[in-house]
């Protein structure tokens, strides 16, 4: 799993959560514990001294608590790779080896405890990665990208504010912009029942990785929050496309890029513009961003939530 052999341990993480498929679990709550192995390399900090040359396991922890505490899931098997896949999004992370105890179960006989262990590591290749091996992790110099954000399940704000900075500290990608927070209604496929609106936001940026790979850390970031991918369209913890990688057109079963309808959607293109008015989206639908956004359907459906979204709750109007 790891040639260097180096690994950081964490014991005894521990929160109270509300999973469970039992309804008196989600209710009451009970807590939970996880125990973290994380693999790495830890010789550049070894020599520099350096903290930012290898992994805060502060910061790992404060990670880990947030998701036993965080959105309520049926199995402990969910739970243990929400925690995996939150390490894993921090650089430096070869694999993992989460262990989740559920010590108070509800088991009618006597025992003392329950657990489960689990190993994932980067090599292992999913989606994009897994479909095309031929592609190389990384590219020969950075490329412009640009990432749309969305949530309308749970504390949408902290959630969004959690996956940029998640984001923020991922290997091979750089953020250069964060947009205000927009609110916007929920986009339905005919027949589906009303849901919460979303807030939005986009990030621009730059990347070295590969576009697959960066496909493969934007669902690791969703997965860490909770997403769920059970009816398309449907209401989400987290949502983060990928909108644009430089000019790249490309037409896949995993990934389109540009996103085939960042140019009809005010939720992207209005944060966009605002981050940068002279943006153009390419391909065959592109052109100037702020032009797109005037002329978009759901223009008159966004409205701005004020303040700092970044550094301080903001009034988002309720659902």
């Amino acid at each position: 799993m790891n040639p260097v052999g180096d690994t950081i341990r964490l014991s005894g993480l521990r929160a109270v959560g509300y999973h469970g498929v039992l309804r008196t679990e989600r209710e009451t709550g009970q807590e939970f514990r996880a125990d973290v192995v994380l693999h790495l390399d830890t010789r550049p900090a070894a020599r520099t001294d350096d903290l930012d040359r290898t992994v805060s396991y502060a910061d790992v922890a404060e990670d880990v608590v947030a998701v036993l505490a965080g959105e309520p899931v049926d199995l402990v098997e969910t739970l243990a790779d929400r925690v995996a896949a939150v390490v894993l999004a921090r650089p430096g992370v070869r694999a993992v080896e989460v262990t989740v105890h559920k010590p108070q179960a509800p088991i009618p006989v006597e025992f003392d405890d329950v657990e489960i262990t689990i190993h994932r590591s980067r090599a292992e290749p999913s989606g994009p990665a897994a479909r095309d091996v031929e592609e190389p992790a990384r590219t020969v110099a950075p490329e412009q990208v640009v990432l749309a954000l969305g949530a309308n399940l749970g504390d949408r704000t902290a959630t969004l504010r959690s996956a940029v900075d998640a984001l923020a500290h991922a290997e091979g990608l750089h953020l250069t912009g964060v947009s205000p927070l927009a609110r916007t209604a929920a986009v339905l496929a005919p027949g589906q029942d009303p849901q919460p609106d979303y807030l939005n936001a986009v990030l621009t940026g730059t990347t070295t990785l590969a576009p697959g790979r960066l496909l493969e850390l934007v669902h690791a970031v969703e997965d860490a929050h909770g997403r769920t991918r059970t009816e398309r369209w449907g209401a989400r913890t987290l949502d983060v496309d990928v909108v644009a990688v430089g000019d790249r057109v490309i037409h896949d079963p995993d990934l389109t890029l540009p996103h085939p309808r960042a140019h009809e959607r005010a939720f992207v293109l209005a944060p966009w513009a605002r981050l940068d008015p002279d943006a153009v989206l390419p391909g065959p639908h592109g052109g100037p961003v702020a032009v797109l956004a005037a002329a978009a359907p759901d223009r008159h459906g966004l409205t701005w939530l004020d303040g700092d979204w970044r550094t301080a709750d903001v009034e988002d109007g309720g659902p």
